[in-house]
């Protein structure tokens, strides 16, 4: 379906619910004592059930509080990491080009506005997280004497959210550490959820699934060239070339590399429709035939690209990223980025690339691959929540949890500070850093303009 389709549903959605809103608030139908209010733009659809839920789980009142204290030392350690990052990306901004600005569709985790984040697995993947977010913030909230005024369903047009509306004056008149604990609650939930699927995920594709060759995936293969007519297409694995394995991207470059124009190669590849691995030969042309360029003119040109990984590297990044070629940060980052190198993290021609033994391959190949992208989705998705949400930004929970760090930390220092100029030096501190990282996200759209 066309974009424009695509946007012409989101508008008609949108007119549809402000409608709707604008109708029950005239009839007096949404309002803060009502079932329906308003929060901001999102509806909320309040209810009283699930409270005496909270009560019961939450009554268990020092485990709980362990558990916020665990959750206060994981939110500062996400805050600080997510403000490097954009930190870094701001300064990485500065160099990339006014193409490679993200677009405002790139900037929103929503999934089918977001390009990178599929509809289907996002949304199941965002509903669940946010649910379990929201409970965690019910339970610490109970298990600290902090009262629960409603629980509910948070809807604005897409996608569906939850919410847990604390009562804001018994949370104002907590002590920090009892607060702290109730807005560092839903990160620490969406990290540990990220932690559990990721682990679920590894274990799952290192004992099911094996690379069908030890090659380089293709990822294009150019109309008209050689590749074309040996008839390689995109999802194949080229093993060795000239009898040179070619394990890497690298290998597959330094192969061709050391070809010449006119020199017949041979090509043995992995073709995943047939299932088997075939030997080919390949008449290079002149690679200053595509790029125009004089000294290019005794080079080979065979007509492929590799994919962002190979399988193997694939297999790592999925089981055991601290492992994977350049160390465990390159990992990660490979595991983080896959949606943007197309991958969800397996989809399509890459499929075919490997074999699925154990248990799990009774589910077959298409199955076996839903289940497994279900899983990374629930892990990406509770790690963008996690991570996101310890921004220290208003209204996001970094943002209370700065506000009471700096208030902790002053009250130390300027022992002479009563409660309320240690809350108003801590409202300022917690303005300024929420204007910080607003600019510091706006600056990745507006420096490779510049």
């Amino acid at each position: 379906m066309d974009a424009w389709v695509w946007w012409a549903i989101f508008v008609a959605l949108v007119a549809g619910y402000t409608l709707a809103v604008v109708v029950l608030r005239r009839r007096k139908r949404i309002g803060p004592d009502r079932a329906l209010s308003l929060y901001g733009p999102a509806l909320m659809i309040k209810t009283q059930r699930g409270k005496g839920f909270l009560d019961r789980v939450g009554r268990f009142e020092r485990f709980w509080s362990v558990v916020g204290d665990a959750g206060i030392v994981l939110a500062a350690v996400a805050m600080v990491t997510i403000v490097a990052v954009l930190v870094l990306d701001a300064t990485v901004a500065l160099r990339e080009p006014a193409s490679a600005a993200p677009t405002p569709q790139e900037a929103l985790g929503i999934p089918g506005i977001n390009p990178f984040i599929p509809i289907g697995y996002g949304l199941v993947a965002l509903i669940l997280g946010v649910v379990l977010h929201e409970l965690m913030h019910g339970v610490i909230a109970r298990s600290q004497k902090i009262g629960v005024k409603s629980i509910g369903i948070l809807w604005l047009v897409i996608p569906i959210g939850a919410f847990v509306e604390q009562d804001d004056a018994e949370m104002n008149a907590a002590p920090r550490r009892k607060r702290a604990r109730v807005a560092a609650a839903g990160v620490f939930a969406n990290l540990v959820l990220a932690v559990i699927f990721f682990t679920l995920l590894a274990a799952l594709v290192s004992t099911s699934v094996q690379p069908a060759a030890n090659g380089v995936e293709l990822s294009q293969v150019v109309s008209g060239t050689p590749a074309s007519a040996l008839g390689l297409h995109p999802g194949d694995v080229i093993v060795s070339v000239n009898g040179t394995a070619t394990t890497t991207a690298t290998d597959l470059f330094n192969a061709l590399a050391a070809t010449h124009a006119n020199q017949t190669v041979a090509i043995q590849y992995y073709d995943p429709n047939a299932g088997q691995t075939t030997v080919g030969s390949a008449k290079l042309e002149a690679l200053s035939d595509y790029t125009h360029v004089a000294s290019d003119r005794t080079k080979g040109f065979l007509g492929v690209s590799p994919s962002f990984l190979t399988p193997a590297q694939m297999k790592t990044v999925l089981a055991n990223p601290t492992s994977a070629p350049g160390g465990p940060l390159v990992g990660a980052t490979y595991w983080i980025v896959l949606p943007i190198a197309g991958l969800e993290p397996i989809s399509g021609t890459t499929t075919g690339v490997f074999h699925i033994s154990g248990p799990f391959a009774a589910l077959g190949t298409g199955g076996f691959w839903i289940l497994a992208n279900i899983l990374y989705w629930l892990s990406w998705m509770n790690l963008l929540l996690g991570m996101s949400n310890a921004l220290p930004l208003f209204p996001l929970d970094g943002g209370l949890i700065f506000r009471d760090f700096v208030a902790s930390g002053a009250a130390r220092v300027k022992r002479g500070w009563d409660s309320a100029r240690l809350d108003a030096f801590a409202g300022a501190a917690a303005i300024a850093s929420s204007l910080a990282v607003v600019l510091l996200l706006l600056w990745q759209f507006v420096a490779p303009h510049l």
